[in-house]
C-alpha cells in the first residue's frame, strides 16, 4: 500500500511534506518549491488535497493545490497517482497546471503554464 503521508523530494529537488491522510481522504502540507516565480531562495507554501483509494486494488489517485501568495500571486494544482515497486520504493506521478495572475482578459493566453 503506497502511504501519501511524509515527506516527498521531486527532481528539482523541492520538498513536499505531507500531514496525516483522514479517514475521508483530505489532507494537507507543505510545498517548498527550489523553483519560484520569483527566483532566489526557497520559499514555503500551503498545499490541501485529496486522495482516492481505489475500490479494488490498484493505486490510490490523488490531487492537491498549492498557494504561492508568499511571493507570488499563482496556484497550481496537482494530479497524481502512487506507485510502489517491487522493492517497496514509494513513488508519486504527477502532472501539473500553474495560473499567473495577469491584468486583463487580453492576457489570459499567457496566464496558464
Amino acid at each position: 500500500q503506497c502511504q501519501l503521508s511524509g515527506l516527498w523530494r521531486n527532481e528539482q529537488d523541492s520538498l513536499m511534506e505531507i500531514s496525516a491522510v483522514r479517514d475521508n481522504g483530505d489532507f494537507q502540507g507543505k510545498y517548498l518549491t527550489r523553483v519560484t516565480l520569483a527566483g532566489g531562495c526557497a520559499r514555503s507554501s500551503p498545499l490541501k488535497g485529496a486522495q482516492q483509494q481505489p475500490s479494488e486494488g490498484g493505486w490510490p489517485t490523488f490531487a492537491f493545490t498549492v498557494r504561492w501568495d508568499k511571493f507570488s500571486n499563482a496556484t497550481s494544482a496537482f494530479t497524481g497517482q502512487c506507485f510502489v515497486d517491487t522493492a517497496g520504493k514509494e513513488t508519486l506521478t504527477t502532472m501539473w497546471l500553474l495560473r499567473e495572475a495577469v491584468e486583463s482578459l487580453e492576457e489570459d493566453w499567457k496566464a496558464t503554464r
